[in-house]
């Protein structure tokens, strides 16, 4: 059975929305948002297996930021201040800190550098529109779909080795909603998605790290593992 995909808008359309929601988001000076993330890894036998996690992420520019996220594998949390970095399992009891002046989109690059990431990492940065532009070599606005009951423009974009997926929320406040990157580059083409279920102004939150009682600091080598999928686990 053919699969029906509805004619998409034209290309300059999904960019257009991509840089308002970029446009919006930059001016948001304070926000946090809710999530539930999902990522797909291919075994050996070449089934896909997906695992789940939720967190919070609170952001205020243009240098702090909290993130949480707890899944079956691991319950981490992240700490910037605009000077320094700490890293907190909190199942495991341990901490990490590091020295890293300088902006979120500095977080950002540091973390990548180091093997760590932000969930919707792209979604936090100064200019979202340069950053998930690039590389970018096809463009397609959908057309409108619904997520958590929101109303949201569809919009989808290829990469020479990513495909990926936006859905931005309508109106005059036009904040991501869902957000999908399907790995071509990898057998069986697995996803990581992630749904934003709240998006709020203001961050209620001092961006500060106290060590709770029992808790150990230790350098990044100590660190246990704190990705969304199991240790070992084949992408």
């Amino acid at each position: 059975m053919a699969l029906f995909v509805p004619a998409a808008h034209a290309e300059d359309d999904a960019r257009a929305i991509l840089k308002s929601m970029s446009d919006y988001l930059a001016k948001q000076q304070a926000f946090t948002a809710t999530f539930n993330s999902d990522i797909e890894v291919v075994t050996p036998e070449m089934q896909k297996v997906q695992f789940a996690s939720s967190g919070q992420v609170s952001v205020s520019r243009p240098d702090k930021v909290h993130a949480a996220r707890t899944g079956g594998f691991t319950d981490i949390e992240m700490f910037f201040d605009g000077k320094k970095m700490t890293i907190h399992a909190k199942d495991a009891k341990v901490f990490m800190q590091a020295d890293a002046p300088g902006t979120i989109d500095n977080l950002v690059s540091k973390l990548e550098a180091d093997g760590y990431s932000l969930p919707g990492a792209d979604l936090l940065l100064s200019n979202v529109y340069d950053a998930l532009n690039a590389g970018v070599i096809d463009a397609k606005h959908i057309g409108t779909g619904v997520i958590g009951g929101v109303e949201c423009e569809h919009l989808a974009f290829r990469n020479a080795d990513t495909d990926w997926q936006l859905w931005v929320r309508t109106g005059p406040e036009p904040v991501p909603c869902k957000y999908v990157i399907t790995s071509k580059a990898v057998g069986a083409s697995p996803q990581y998605t992630l749904v934003i279920n709240s998006w709020s102004a203001g961050a209620k939150d001092d961006f500060a790290f106290a060590p709770p009682a029992g808790s150990k600091q230790v350098d990044a080598k100590a660190m246990p593992h704190i990705d969304e999928v199991p240790e070992g686990a084949s992408q």
